[in-house]
């Protein structure tokens, strides 16, 4: 392990993993010459090691610049502890709640006035504004998305999804853009032998069993590479393996960039068997193998022969090349023998996309997901995963082109792009923060140090239990699968949770509203309080009561289909557009009290009191109903049988009560039986004209 920054004095043959900075998969080569181009960001600057990596082979000597917080991993580790900035869901809630304050803050004291004015009753009209500033408090919000987010964390959590913050999760439902590492997410987070072809590119077993052959035999440390082609299901001579005996070897060495292994097959020939760079093998051949026939490697077939290397390595892969010799009568090699070698293939490595990767990002998309892919790995590699999973690997930026931009630049680039290489952690935060100023709602998942900052960054930061302990501090969400299926699900379950907070919302906030022109109105024309201050009360307490079950509500698919982020200007449409509706139908009520029922003489206020309260808890409960739905209520869609059960459970209380005992304490009286059908009509007059109206704004897609 590195301790500190350092600064490469000497060095012979130093390969360092940078995996926990980049994200890259294979070693590194540093040196102590300084790089004459310019770097794309400091971890690829060629002399200089950084604190958290580690070395995998070679020696070095080296000075310590910096230690502690003062390294490249301590400046991103400080970068996560500062305070985090609002998301989506918070400053949607925030926006929600200044919208119901500003309602309040008119209403209140205008109510106050009005009563203290016209009834010259300045403490009952004080009480009585405190009942209506009460009765305008959605002072259910708080339950009502606790629970929702607390049964979302639950459904989650059987979903192999942990919740560590609770408003992650209508971020989640909300997100509309996933920004995602490349490696262990997309890909398996392994090196596997991918192709094993001849020098034409056609697959050929031969070349698998020569180069198995060479990692077999050979004694010096295994590299990810040899452990590939040994670990690989495409090599099926195992048998075969035991008829060949080892004679001599001859190592790696990063200055001929091979190795050797001098073999005796079956029929007692000493065979040379030869990995390694394309480049250096190409060097030490004089000829090569296709089809079974020789062929030199004169000037005019060396331009395919490279070209073909040239396209796998295009392509991303991680190639070396395979060459044999016979060595008659010899039982032992040297480094001259590594010449007049016959060039028989590649053999090809990746680490390849995850076999659900591909159908995981086409759910995504389907449900409104565009993911983007930010990785600090190779360009060529990253393009090939992308182009493999179905993600369009062009237009691409790299980490130089994101330095050289602005931030509206980056901005405007971001949203039309979807692979970003060669990234620092500082590139994928500022990534992260622009399409957040854009209006996304943004994720990012990664599992690295790397990754931190910006997971701090996005509205929902997404890791696994097997990421480093620094990224699972900065997620809000805990995949116990890495997996983009796993995700899948979960987006679901956040828009369910959405959907029934919006419900509660549009219901609490909308009401309110009618409320509020009711109260208005009814305060300045009546010469008695249109309701007493107990009744608005137990008014509002009945109907926050109803709406207990809202969490558990049954949520329609076309409302999941789609990310939903938070539009305070939407629930201003909703709040307009049908909360009048019901005042509406109270100043109906008011003029059937009044004209019908005789209810002018203050001595009869009681009675026109209970027909408002009794009026106004039935059609507050059953538009609940009209409101939780786009389509037509009970018929093609019905609420939960919980919420069905409140609905007319509190109906019926609201109805009883002024037959009840309860009724003199709360100053409601019995209702003349022309009420009733009187009602009736009311009711099905609101849910009618309420559910015409919300059908039109869905036409028009204000809401």
């Amino acid at each position: 392990m590195i301790p500190g920054d350092v600064r490469i004095l000497s060095a012979k043959d130093l390969f360092v993993s940078q995996g926990t900075l980049t994200g890259e998969s294979l070693p590194v080569e540093k040196f102590h010459d300084a790089d004459p181009n310019a770097a794309n960001s400091p971890v690829e600057l060629k002399n200089i090691c950084f604190m958290g990596t580690s070395v995998q082979s070679g020696t070095a000597t080296a000075v310590v610049v910096v230690t502690g917080v003062h390294t490249y991993l301590g400046t991103m580790a400080s970068s996560i502890t500062q305070e985090g900035t609002p998301t989506s869901f918070d400053q949607g809630l925030s926006r929600f709640t200044w919208l119901m304050i500003q309602l309040m803050a008119v209403m209140v004291p205008l109510v106050f006035f009005i009563n203290g004015f016209t009834k010259h009753d300045w403490k009952g009209a004080f009480f009585f504004a405190m009942a209506v500033a009460v009765g305008l408090t959605p002072e259910m919000l708080p339950m009502i998305v606790s629970v929702c987010l607390a049964k979302g964390a639950l459904a989650m959590s059987r979903k192999k999804v942990i919740v560590k913050r609770l408003n992650a999760i209508q971020n989640f439902g909300g997100m509309d853009v996933l920004c995602t590492d490349k490696t262990g997410t997309l890909t398996e987070d392994r090196v596997v032998l991918q192709r094993h072809c001849n020098v034409a590119g056609r697959e050929t077993d031969e070349v698998l069993r020569d180069g198995y052959l060479i990692s077999h035999f050979q004694t010096g440390l295994k590299n990810l590479l040899d452990t590939a082609i040994l670990n690989s299901s495409d090599f099926h001579e195992q048998s075969l393996v035991e008829k060949y005996k080892k004679l001599d070897e001859i190592p790696f060495d990063f200055s001929r960039r091979m190795m050797s292994v001098l073999v005796e097959n079956p029929e007692g020939k000493a065979i040379l068997l030869t990995k390694g760079a394309p480049e250096e093998i190409f060097h030490q051949c004089s000829q090569f193998e296709l089809d079974g026939k020789l062929s030199p490697m004169d000037p005019a077939l060396m331009k395919g022969l490279k070209d073909e290397y040239a396209s796998l390595s295009n392509d991303g892969f991680r190639v070396l090349a395979v060459a044999v010799k016979e060595l008659p009568g010899k039982n032992s090699c040297s480094k001259q023998d590594e010449h007049d070698l016959v060039l028989k293939g590649y053999v090809a490595f990746l680490d390849p996309p995850k076999p659900t990767a591909a159908t995981a990002i086409e759910a995504l998309r389907k449900h409104g997901v565009a993911v983007k892919i930010l990785t600090g790995d190779n360009d060529l590699i990253s393009r090939k995963v992308c182009r493999d999973v179905g993600l369009l690997a062009d237009p691409m930026l790299l980490g130089d082109d994101v330095e050289k931009m602005s931030d509206t630049e980056l901005a405007e680039a971001a949203e039309k792009t979807t692979l970003f290489a060669r990234l620092s952690p500082a590139h994928k935060q500022r990534i992260v923060r622009v399409l957040r100023g854009k209006g996304h709602v943004v994720g990012f998942m990664g599992d690295g140090i790397n990754d931190s900052p910006a997971l701090r960054a996005a509205d929902i930061g997404i890791s696994v239990d097997t990421a480093a302990d620094i990224a699972k501090e900065s997620a809000d969400l805990i995949l116990l699968q890495k997996d983009l299926m796993v995700l899948e699900g979960g987006v679901i379950e956040g828009r369910k949770v959405f959907a029934n907070i919006l419900k509660y919302i549009r219901m609490g906030a909308s009401s309110n509203f009618g409320n509020m022109f009711s109260v208005l109105g009814a305060s300045a024309f009546l010469p008695f309080l249109p309701m007493a201050p107990i009744q608005i009360l137990t008014n509002n307490m009945l109907y926050d009561f109803s709406q207990v079950p809202i969490p558990n509500d049954a949520v329609d698919d076309e409302l999941v289909a789609r990310p939903r982020p938070w539009n305070i200007g939407e629930i201003k449409r909703f709040i307009l557009c049908i909360g009048p509706i019901s005042s509406i139908f109270d100043y109906t009520t008011f003029f059937v009290m009044l004209y019908l029922f005789k209810c002018w003489d203050p001595s009869r206020a009681p009675l026109f009191q209970t027909g408002w309260f009794v009026e106004s808890i039935m059609t507050q409960t059953l538009i609940i109903h009209i409101i939780r739905t786009n389509k037509i209520p009970f018929f093609q869609s019905r609420a939960s049988w919980p919420l069905l059960i409140t609905t007319f459970t509190i109906m019926a209380f609201g109805a009883w009560l002024p037959y009840s005992p309860l009724a003199s304490s709360l100053g409601l009286t019995h209702l003349p039986a022309m009420y009733w059908p009187i009602l009736l009509l009311t009711l099905l007059a609101y849910t009618g004209l309420t559910q015409g109206v919300k059908v039109w704004l869905l036409r028009m897609k204000w809401i």
